[in-house]
């Protein structure tokens, strides 16, 4: 339920959408023989945030800096509850005095300034001091570890510790435990697949922006928290845009450099770090938002990274609004209950079987797979809302969005980690525990996890995204010089091969999203470990990203060049996505031509990960068309020099040296002239 504030007064409304679209997943399953761990005593406060759906744009500033305020002191009470005396840990009325008293007092002067705020905008809101109190929730009682959202068993004991003492679960001693994680095998498929209608809008939207390899991270929220240092409490994961700081304006944001290969894209997502409970000392150990707030081990960077751009089944999609904000998932679930928990757990390999409150156990070989699916109804008029939730919504059940609400491109992040199956029986002692950032008093539970994610998509880069969704085409990254994808102007693999064939026949580097389902699209066809080095690199008179420095341009695209369409599902090698990146470390396959072995400017031999269409191709043979960019623009043919010369291929209008070979008969025959004409004016002297 939420406060909607304004007429001077509370009007209760339900404003919570149906997570209808990913569903909560929940199976009730724990691993046979597995131990669980102790929770831990946290403090279940209202959050105030979600439930205030109306208040003046004047108030928003004010009220948001006293929201952040609200979190730092719940941060603090949680603290002094785990440091409490364990007596007072599991007695809610012994922690009363030292502890919630207190923080009820803090959190009435706060709410206080939020309504005198929203009053000097407007009508003062009344009942807010309803909100102040909390409460302490013990271990026994602790929502979240149970199976489902309608059930809490009993908590059970750990292994006790060499001491003979329980060890505190999780490295800051708040989670997660073993009853977090759950064997993926013995859960059941379990997502749903609506059917489509006549006029559905069934195409899809790639950009590839990395795995944050350069390690921009921080522990701000510039969209709940803007303003404030460590408004998030824990640390996020970012990629695109590179201005993520609680203290970026609109325009910094706009202005910024992107990690997305469409320098179009300049958006921001960005979701809490993984770790791993290993007991290394990151940079942020000491810091808040890191080690002083429970966040503690080995941050993970993801393996990969994928972001698409769905389509609606009941119809079609408009564009998001520029600067268009939305969350998705509730960081704060473990308290708040699970009616906004959005986020998917599972495995490579299982992704029919989604988990929302558990860490899933993956076998050898698969990799664990977190993916957020975010709200793709928008009202129409706002880009953000005072909750950060009422402007946008989920769909039906059936995929079509509420009165007053219109489909937009549905954002899916699908976030890949090479981690090990943690071992349980020993609470991770062996193979360590992995587990989201969150809140501290959160306790890492897998429900609290979310995604954040800013529009700051320029308008061109919008309109060709949705006009490729509605007209049901997969459309892949498009390289920084503005062409075709990651076929003419950022090297298309060789032959009709980029994008790990993604582009097919006619459209080569379109980005292989089908590819395995969703194992596609992002650094396994089409994505970021691909291309390049591997492909023709035909740019625009520049050498390609992260090519060979002599690939140089055969043809040149219009800097604002549509985006090539994948109209055939690849087949091909999806580690390739001729972007200019090259293959994967551990790829094999990746066979690289040394630039010392080709001449300076040589027409360039299709390196083709298909040898039966090399074969195909002989020296002298008529060059074929391999690329057709969308505008229905032939790309220039490429030919293959004869094997084996070491020399430039002789082109149809001769050369200086072809010149000079037909010159040297005639010179001969000169030279042999004149030295006649010597020796016959030499024999006449003698003669006289």
């Amino acid at each position: 339920m939420a406060l909607m504030l304004g007429g001077g007064g509370l009007v209760v409304a339900n404003v919570y959408a149906s997570a209808s679209e990913g569903g909560w997943g929940g199976q009730g399953t724990e691993a046979t023989g597995q131990v669980k761990a102790a929770g831990m005593a946290t403090i279940d406060c209202p959050d105030v945030g979600t439930q205030l759906t109306q208040v003046p744009e004047a108030a928003r500033a004010d009220v948001d800096r006293e929201l952040a305020q609200l979190d730092q002191q719940i941060a603090a009470a949680y603290q002094q509850l785990q440091q409490a005396a364990p007596e007072i840990r599991q007695d809610p009325v012994a922690a009363d005095g030292p502890i919630m008293n207190p923080l009820k007092d803090k959190r009435k002067a706060t709410l206080d300034r939020v309504a005198d705020a929203i009053g000097r905008a407007g009508n003062r809101p009344e009942g807010l001091d309803a909100l102040a109190a909390c409460t302490m929730r013990p271990a026994e009682s602790a929502p979240g570890d149970s199976a489902s959202a309608e059930s809490t068993p009993p908590a059970v004991t750990q292994a006790p510790a060499d001491n003979g003492q329980a060890p505190a679960p999780g490295q800051g001693g708040n989670g997660p435990v073993a009853a977090d994680y759950v064997d993926i095998n013995s859960v059941q498929p379990n997502v749903p697949n609506p059917a489509k209608g006549s006029d559905a809008s069934g195409g899809t939207f790639t950009s590839e922006c990395g795995v944050n390899e350069n390690g921009l991270r921080n522990s701000d929220n510039v969209i709940v928290a803007p303003g404030v240092s460590n408004g998030a409490h824990h640390f996020h994961d970012y990629v695109g845009n590179q201005s993520n700081t609680a203290f970026a304006s609109d325009d910094d944001l706009a202005k910024a450099a992107t990690s997305c290969v469409d320098q179009g894209d300049k958006s921001t997502y960005y979701w809490p770090v993984l770790r791993l409970q290993n007991g290394k000392q990151e940079k942020d150990a000491g810091a808040p938002g890191g080690g002083t707030e429970g966040n503690a081990g080995e941050i993970v960077t993801p393996k990969q990274v994928t972001i698409t751009f769905e389509g609606n089944p009941r119809g079609k999609v408009t564009a998001m609004p520029r600067l268009l904000r939305i969350i998705t998932g509730d960081a704060k679930s473990f308290v708040n209950g699970p009616a906004n928990a959005n986020a998917s757990w599972s495995c490579t390999g299982f992704e029919d079987r989604q988990l929302k409150d558990k860490y899933p156990i993956c076998p050898s070989g698969s990799d664990v797979v977190r993916t957020f699916r975010f709200q793709s109804c928008w009202d129409g008029r706002n880009t953000d809302s005072a909750n950060h939730r009422t402007h946008v919504a989920f769909a039906g059940q059936d995929g079509a969005c509420a009165a007053g609400f219109e489909p937009i491109p549905q954002l899916v992040q699908r976030i890949v980690y090479d981690v090990d199956a943690p071992s349980l029986d020993d609470s991770g002692a062996t193979v360590p525990l992995f587990a989201v950032d969150s809140f501290p008093e959160q306790q890492h539970k897998p429900v609290t996890d979310h995604g954040d994610f800013i529009n700051v998509f320029d308008d061109g880069l919008m309109n060709e995204m949705v006009d490729c969704i509605n007209s049901g085409r997969t459309c892949g990254p498009r390289g920084d010089g503005g062409g075709d994808n990651n076929g003419d102007n950022n090297g298309d693999n060789g032959n009709n091969n980029g994008g790990g064939d993604g582009g097919a026949t006619a459209n080569p580097g379109d980005g292989g999203k089908n590819e395995g389902g969703q194992n596609g699209g992002g650094q396994n066809g089409g994505g970021q470990n691909g291309g390049g080095q591997n492909g023709d690199d035909k740019g625009t008179a520049a050498p390609s990203e992260g090519g060979n420095p002599d690939d140089t341009a055969t043809a040149s695209s219009p800097a604002e060049a549509p985006r090539a369409d994948a109209t055939v599902t690849p087949t091909g090698d999806t580690k390739n996505d001729g972007r200019g990146n090259g293959a994967k470390q551990d790829d094999p396959a990746k066979t690289t031509e040394p630039a010392a072995t080709r001449p300076a400017q040589a027409p360039k031999a299709d390196r083709t990960t298909a040898p039966a269409e090399q074969a195909t191709e002989t020296a002298g043979a008529t060059p074929s068309v391999s690329a057709t960019d969308s505008t229905g623009v032939a790309a220039v043919p490429q030919t293959t020099p004869p094997p084996a010369t070491g020399t430039e291929p002789q082109t149809s209008g001769g050369s200086l040296a072809e010149t000079g070979a037909q010159l040297w008969p005639a010179a001969i025959g000169v030279l042999l002239a004149l030295s006649g004409l010597v020796m016959f004016l030499r024999a006449r002297r003698l003669r006289y």
